[in-house]
């Protein structure tokens, strides 16, 4: 089984000169192509040569080489995220030229090697794949229900009250569903009965 993908924990950042020329990466989660957008937007410095990027959301991708040769900056800051395992990322590398031409090749090692080198040093969290139940109770088990949700790692996305209780929308890890729905089941003496839902 392949690993889990894994997001940043924080944002981080890592430097390295190659040829007089500095370049900065910077890295940060992200959870949307406008939320990538924007903090490319906030965190570019236009001093710089040149600000360059892409991004990461499940099958959602973007780079971009802010004129750098075509291919030799965005794509290989995306395959740097790709061969780190990583999703839901958005790198940034800054370039401040020092006056020596790196090249092509020189350019995607600069760029690829300083974008992998800033997300292999960040702080990772492992990506758990979530799905969702659907369930209604009577007033008088919500409690218990409640409680026995939140002890076997699920959330209460929603709480919708109706004339007899109240449906939940819950959202745990994959590999749990199951058994949550089961345990629900068991604990209200088959009076509830959790359904999976996709999408929530």
């Amino acid at each position: 089984m392949s690993a889990p993908l894994e997001t940043l924990a924080s944002p981080w950042r890592h430097e390295e000169d190659i040829k007089k020329s500095r370049f900065l990466a910077q890295a940060i989660s992200v959870e949307s192509p406008a939320d990538a957008l924007a903090w490319f937007e906030s965190v570019g410095d236009p001093g710089a040569t040149h600000n360059c990027w892409a991004y990461r959301i499940g099958d959602a991708y973007r780079f971009n080489d802010d004129g750098e040769p075509g291919g030799t900056a965005g794509r290989p800051i995306l395959q740097a995220i790709d061969g780190q395992g990583c999703d839901r990322v958005a790198v940034l590398v800054t370039r401040w030229y020092g006056g020596i031409k790196l090249g092509a090749g020189g350019l995607v090692r600069a760029y690829g090697g300083t974008a992998a080198e800033c997300l292999r040093l960040a702080p990772r969290l492992p990506i758990i794949a979530t799905g969702c139940l659907r369930l209604r109770c009577e007033f008088g088990e919500l409690t218990l229900v409640s409680a026995r949700l939140r002890e076997m790692e699920a959330t209460i996305e929603r709480e919708t009250f109706v004339a007899d209780g109240a449906e939940l929308s819950v959202r745990a890890p994959v590999d749990r569903l199951d058994a949550i729905a089961a345990r629900i089941v068991d604990l209200t003496r088959g009076k509830v009965h959790p359904r999976r839902v996709d999408p929530c």
